[in-house]
């Protein structure tokens, strides 16, 4: 990857293509494929950075992890992990290094978890704080708060969480804990977050309790529950097919079709948004794959209109708030994007980086403490484009800026592009396939 990629004004895009494997279900496939007793097999698997590094920290707990074709993986794990020979680097992946120190804390083991520059940034008090309540004890290395961290598990007795945001990664890394501590654990949450993990653990022969109290859902597991390995079918990411899909809506006279996208309610939030638009969004060959809802998403060209984004929609596609701002630049109006705090906590800031990126392209836009407004240029109006866009070795602020360069006046760039492989390899060559220009 060059150390900058530049996106020029496009013709028409127009073409199918199948979206990457969902990174969360990747993990996932991993991480419960070495607790598990026996062969898992992955199909569809993500291939990006963030997965492999995952990949690789689950064979350093003793599982065996081979590629057997595209795509395709098989685990053996041993029934639960050992003490790694060496520090568990987790790369650039947030979700990786989480979950893994949940599933690690439920056993006797000691391990130290690191990662690159960006995760050493990222917060992690979060998931080891109710990890610590339940028995696991964290030796901060360098900063508190901050990788690296050495993790010794064992001896864990069950807890009752309640959340105050949403959050798939705090829940499931309590609930992968929760599967090897005494008792029954239980997380409370205000609203419903990706559910990845509590369907993948019922496919592992797991028994999981989902219930509706008040205003928010509690699930619950109790410990003590072996894993058997499975056949796991990732189905393609929506995440990642947001980025075509959404260049199918920006660029006049696109029609974009991603195939085999999947359709949980809990992660089409963006979907809803553009429609709420006036995106012309349809789905078509409705199927089933992997336990998950699955679906043909085609976008075409499309007169957007501002909206003001539901607060509580931003569980299901908190990840996506980047490329709808890109989209809603292009849009009549004012699109407000509020609620969205916790994306100040991912690879990067990303609504200061959007917001910065965003204005360095010609666009307005105003920042808040917890979300961020863009005024859009409109049907007939223009996006001037132009300048560098740095995106803190970002993924997607850096996917997001070169989405909107395909249809802003002048080419966008973004530095430090490399990191795009941690979510979406095979990135550019899918966008110029379409016949986008990005070099």
């Amino acid at each position: 990857m060059p150390s900058q990629l530049t996106a020029s004004r496009s013709n028409a895009l127009a073409g199918t293509v199948r979206a990457p494997g969902d990174k969360s279900m990747s993990h996932r496939s991993m991480i419960l494929g070495g607790m598990a007793s026996g062969v898992t097999e992955v199909e569809g698997l993500l291939e990006g950075d963030d997965v492999l590094a995952t990949a690789r920290a689950v064979q350093a707990f003793g599982a065996k992890v081979e590629r057997i074709g595209e795509g395709r993986w098989r685990i053996e794990g041993a029934g639960g992990f050992k003490t790694p020979a060496s520090v568990i680097d987790c790369g650039n992946a947030g979700t990786g290094v989480r979950l893994l120190m949940g599933a690690a804390a439920g056993y006797p083991l000691t391990a130290t978890f690191d990662g690159d520059a960006s995760l050493r940034r990222r917060p992690m008090k979060r998931v080891t704080g109710p990890l610590a309540d339940m028995g696991a004890r964290f030796d901060w290395r360098a900063a508190e708060d901050r990788l690296p961290v050495a993790l010794t598990g064992g001896a864990l007795t069950a807890i009752d969480y309640v959340q105050t945001v949403a959050s798939a990664q705090i829940k499931s890394a309590i609930l992968l804990a929760g599967l090897n501590a005494q008792g029954v654990t239980s997380v409370t949450e205000p609203e419903k977050s990706r559910d990845h993990t509590e369907r993948m653990l019922r496919a592992f022969g797991a028994e999981v309790g989902v219930e509706e109290m008040g205003q928010g859902w509690v699930v619950s597991l109790k410990g003590g529950q072996p894993l058997t390995g499975t056949f796991v079918a990732v189905p393609g990411d929506p995440s990642s097919a947001a980025f075509p899909l959404a260049a199918g809506l920006i660029v006049p006279g696109s029609a974009v079709t991603v195939e085999g996208v999947m359709l949980n309610p809990l992660r089409t939030g963006l979907f809803a948004a553009w429609r709420d638009m006036g995106a012309d969004l349809t789905i078509s060959n409705r199927r089933e794959a992997g336990g998950e809802a699955v679906g043909d998403v085609t976008a075409r060209h499309s007169a957007l209109k501002g909206v003001v984004v539901p607060e509580d929609r931003a569980a299901s596609m908190i990840d996506e708030y980047p490329i709808l701002a890109a989209t809603a630049a292009f849009a009549e109006g004012v699109t407000v994007m509020r609620g969205v705090g916790e994306m100040r906590v991912k690879e990067s800031d990303r609504i200061s980086l959007m917001v910065e990126g965003l204005r360095a392209c010609g666009v307005q836009v105003e920042e808040e403490p917890e979300g961020f407004i863009v005024t859009g240029a409109g049907e007939g109006g223009s996006v001037r484009g132009g300048g560098l866009v740095h995106t803190a070795h970002d993924h997607r602020i850096a996917m997001s800026h070169l989405v909107l360069g395909l249809a802003a006046d002048q080419p966008v760039s973004v530095d430090e592009p490399g990191m795009i492989a941690t979510s979406f390899p095979g990135f550019v060559e899918m966008m110029n396939g379409l016949g986008g220009r990005i070099a």
